[in-house]
């Protein structure tokens, strides 16, 4: 019973907010990230996951979410002691020598603290927030709740809700088991082992659960502290592109990467450059590493049916794909930065565009392609903040052509030629037969062609409109002449000194005029 009043209680808070910012009026992108800081930490987080989604908002609403507060108010030191000691089964100070009280940092799921192990190393104590899942279980309930609601008001046609709050269910789960970011952590530091200038936290799993993560901790200065950096010897330019070489190599080799490389998780440690806060990953498959290779290459190439093939082998089309349009929107994107030289191109700038592009063809990429993108574009900005001179789609382009040099195997190249040659040879001698059965079929009077013509519903249904046009404007002018006519007349009922039907006539022309020109207007709008 309890429970029911908490969410009754919950949801009135959350349809005050919600009626407190006028939502029936619309939603600009300051007011959705001021209902989302209003509505509290969950829903805090559920904007941070929001702003990852560029196939799903416009790229300003995700700009502006990127800007929602990452810190949340506090939780007492005596709660952090206490849940150390329930989690470790032992008081702290059979473990720890110090434990800052002044956090580091405190989100939405957990806290972090400074502090010293026994043996004198220095530490990070990651401590989850009491009760949180069940917290966070009964606001997604109770969005799901108001998802239905908000399908009503403007903002229902802009986003898709449903999917969002699934995501941010899964996610969060995820994050609120730091097994499993002990997991990332283990896996980060193993890939990037063998890079001298690269490092990250390790876990102590001894001293870690479920609830509880406690990682080595690095000291530092964070990497868009440029004068600092610089006063003491640092080169930003070598520092930028190492960075952006370890990122492309996350993706291309290891197919494990950072997603969240913000400034405030890529510190300068000892001469190395350290990635912090890996809570937020991305996975990419072999499949998909390979396809941004070739998308790569396509744009190299100029390329625009290898870049369209791309698109839709990465998504899935959740509409009836008009080709022809398709290819002319790449184009026009293609040959923009084509003509661009590689200082110039933004990597950014280029995702942006084809992720409004796939929204506008209907086009639905997997949450692990549209992370990887908002990745992108996040550490491109860090790097404009810390080396402006360095270009990331240079990078990327100079890594991914000396991966694949490095991995070409040509005598399974040549192999491959070999093979292609004597398929195409068998297909050509097959061809004279071929033409031969057409011949026959087509002289039998048994030839069927079947012809797809692009957008023909749409034409279609289009010519049925104007065929409706048509006939109601004749039945118009039919009835008009017909009124006028009856104006000669000697009719006993008349109304205005004109007999009453024609009066009914006219009055039904112009409602039919006025309707007409209403659908004209709406069609053009359209």
């Amino acid at each position: 019973m309890t429970g029911k009043k908490g969410s009754g209680k919950r949801l009135r808070e959350i349809l005050g907010v919600l009626k407190k910012h006028h939502l029936s009026q619309g939603v600009s992108p300051e007011k959705l990230r001021e209902i989302l800081e209003d509505l509290g930490p969950t829903y805090v987080k559920l904007g941070q996951i929001m702003s990852m989604r560029s196939d799903m908002l416009p790229e300003k609403y995700c700009r502006e979410l990127t800007r929602l507060r990452t810190e949340v108010r506090p939780l007492p030191f005596e709660t952090i002691l206490q849940i150390i000691k329930q989690e470790l089964g032992r008081p702290f100070s059979q473990i720890f020598k110090k434990v800052e009280p002044q956090p580091l940092g405190s989100a939405s799921i957990a806290q972090v603290h400074a502090a010293t192990l026994l043996d004198g190393r220095k530490v990070v104590v990651k401590v989850q927030r009491p009760a949180i899942h069940e917290m966070m279980e009964n606001d997604i309930r109770l969005m799901r709740r108001a998802s239905g609601l908000l399908k009503l008001t403007s903002v229902g046609n802009l986003i898709d809700f449903g999917t969002i709050i699934d995501e941010l269910w899964k996610t969060s789960q995820e994050e609120m088991d730091f097994k499993q970011e002990a997991k990332n952590c283990d896996l980060f530091f193993e890939n990037q082992k063998d890079i001298v200038y690269i490092t990250s936290p390790q876990v102590i799993h001894e001293l870690t659960t479920p609830r509880l993560l406690v990682m080595s901790y690095i000291e530092g200065i964070q990497i868009d502290r440029v004068q600092e950096l610089t006063e003491l010897g640092y080169d930003m330019k070598e520092i930028g592109e190492k960075t952006a070489a370890n990122y492309c190599k996350q993706i291309l080799d290891d197919g494990f990467f950072h997603a969240d490389p913000h400034p405030g998780n890529l510190w300068i440690s000892g001469g190395q450059i350290a990635w912090l806060d890996l809570g937020m990953t991305g996975h990419l498959s072999g499949r998909n590493k390979m396809l941004i290779q070739k998308a790569v290459y396509a744009l190299l190439q100029n390329d625009i049916y290898g870049v369209k093939n791309v698109l839709l082998s990465m998504g899935e089309a959740k509409a009836r794909i008009n080709h022809a349009e398709l290819y002319t929107d790449i184009d026009d994107i293609v040959s923009k930065y084509m003509n661009m030289g590689f200082g110039e191109m933004r990597l950014g700038e280029l995702i942006e565009k084809l992720l409004d592009l796939v929204k506008k063809h209907h086009i639905a990429i997997n949450t692990d392609i549209t992370m990887l993108a908002r990745s992108m574009i996040t550490i491109e900005g860090t790097l404009s903040a810390c080396a402006p001179q360095v270009n990331l789609m240079q990078i990327l382009t100079s890594y991914v052509s000396s991966s694949v040099l490095e991995h070409i195997d040509l005598k399974r190249e040549l192999r491959h030629k070999i093979r292609q040659i004597y398929t195409s040879t068998d297909k050509m001698l097959s061809i004279p037969a071929l033409l031969s059965d057409l011949l026959n079929i087509t002289k039998n009077g048994q030839t069927r062609l079947n012809i797809d013509i692009t957008e023909s519903d749409r034409l279609l249904g289009s010519f049925r409109r104007s065929f409706d046009h048509l006939v109601l404007a004749l039945l118009t002018c039919g009835i008009f002449i017909g009124s006028a006519l009856l104006c000669l007349s000697d009719q006993p009922h008349t109304l205005w000194g004109l007999p009453v039907i024609s009066v009914i006539g006219f009055f039904l022309c112009l409602i039919f005029v006025l309707w007409l020109i209403i659908q004209m207007f709406l069609h053009r709008k359209k």
